[in-house]
C-alpha cells in the first residue's frame, strides 16, 4: 500500500476547507493509505477548531499569521515528510475532488518514474473551462503564457508533458523534495510553486498532466485595478508588498526561477512589463481575447507514450 500525504495551507477559509476535506473524503482511494495535514496560518475563523472536531484524525500546524503561501506549504512539506510518505499531494484548500482524481494522479507517477503529475483545474463556476493547466514559456509574452480559452474538451487525450505545473494540485514524489529541497520563500512569499516544479525538471524531473484527474477550484479573486490606484499606492504595490501582485520582486525571482534559463529570464521581466503598459499582456482583457489553438494540438508532440 502506497502511503500518500495531503498537504494544504489555510488562512481564514473555514467553509472552503471543511468542504475540500468533505471531497477528499468520498474519493477514491483505494491502496492508498492517507493523512492530511492542515497548516492554519493564525486563522481567526475558528478553522482550527472546525476542522479539529470534524476531522479529528487531520493534522493541524500551527502558524502565526506570516506564513503566506510559500511558507505555509513549506511547513506542511516538511511535517509531511515527517510521516516517510511515497508521495505528497499538495493542494489548494478551494479544491473539489473529482472521485478518481487522486487515485489517477497517483497511477500516472507510478506508471512514469521520476514524474511529478498535476491535475486538471476547472473552475467551479464553469466546470467544463479549465485554467492554469500547462502554461508554455514564450520569451515574446513576457514569461509563461496561460491560456484562457481551454475546455475539458480541447485537452490531450493522454497525459502530456510540461514545463511547469501551478501549485493548485501538485502530486510529488517524496524523493522530489527530498532530491530537490523546498520551496523558495525567502524570494517569493507567493508564487513559491512558480519556480518549484520547473527546479525539479532542471533536475530531471518529468513534469506530466494527467487529463483524467479533475480538480473544481474557487475562481481566483480579481487584482484591484493598478492603473486606477493613487501614486503612492502604485508605488507601495510595487516595491513594498511583496504579496501585492504587482510586486517587481516577486515578478522578477517568479520568472527568473520558472524560466528555461537566467538570462533569458531576465529578458522576459521587462517585457512583460512593456506589454502590461501597452495593454498588450496575457493576464488582462488584450489575453482573454486572443486566439488560441486547443491544447491536443499544442501538446500533441509532447503527450507521452502508452
Amino acid at each position: 500500500m502506497l502511503k500518500l500525504e495531503i498537504i494544504t495551507p489555510v488562512h481564514n477559509r473555514v467553509r472552503e476547507t471543511l468542504q475540500c476535506l468533505r471531497s477528499l473524503a468520498r474519493a477514491d482511494t483505494t491502496g492508498l493509505d492517507i493523512h492530511v495535514v492542515i497548516v492554519d496560518d493564525g486563522s481567526t475563523d475558528g478553522t482550527a477548531e472546525a476542522v479539529a472536531a470534524e476531522f479529528p484524525d487531520v493534522e493541524i500546524v500551527q502558524g502565526d499569521g506570516n506564513l503566506w503561501y510559500t511558507a505555509g506549504t513549506n511547513r506542511g512539506l516538511t511535517a509531511a515528510l515527517a510521516h516517510d510518505p511515497d508521495y505528497i499531494l499538495a493542494i489548494n484548500n478551494d479544491s473539489i475532488f473529482h472521485e478518481k482524481c487522486i487515485i489517477n494522479m497517483v497511477n500516472c507517477a507510478e506508471k512514469y518514474s521520476r514524474s511529478v503529475v498535476g491535475a486538471v483545474l476547472l473552475n467551479w463556476d464553469t466546470p467544463h473551462q479549465v485554467f492554469q493547466v500547462s502554461p508554455r514559456w514564450e520569451l515574446s509574452k513576457g514569461g509563461f503564457r496561460h491560456w484562457n480559452r481551454q475546455t475539458v474538451w480541447t485537452l490531450p487525450s493522454r497525459a502530456w508533458e510540461v514545463e511547469i505545473v501551478v501549485g493548485n494540485c501538485v502530486l510529488y514524489p517524496a524523493s522530489a523534495i527530498r532530491e530537490c529541497g523546498l520551496m523558495d520563500e525567502k524570494r517569493l512569499v507567493h508564487w513559491g510553486d512558480a519556480e518549484y516544479t520547473p527546479r525539479m525538471k532542471k533536475r530531471g524531473w518529468r513534469l506530466l498532466i494527467e487529463p483524467t484527474a479533475r480538480v473544481f477550484c474557487k475562481p481566483n479573486d480579481p487584482a484591484s485595478g493598478f492603473r486606477s490606484m493613487p501614486l503612492r499606492s502604485q508605488f507601495d504595490h510595487l516595491f513594498r508588498i511583496p504579496t501585492s501582485p504587482y510586486s517587481l520582486r516577486k515578478r522578477l525571482h517568479a520568472t527568473v526561477g520558472s524560466a528555461p534559463s537566467t538570462a533569458l529570464g531576465l529578458l522576459a521581466v521587462p517585457i512583460f512589463f512593456i506589454r502590461y503598459f501597452l495593454g498588450r499582456n496575457q493576464e488582462g482583457q488584450w489575453g482573454l481575447a486572443a486566439d488560441e489553438a486547443p491544447l491536443s494540438e499544442t501538446f500533441a508532440g509532447s503527450m507521452v507514450d502508452e
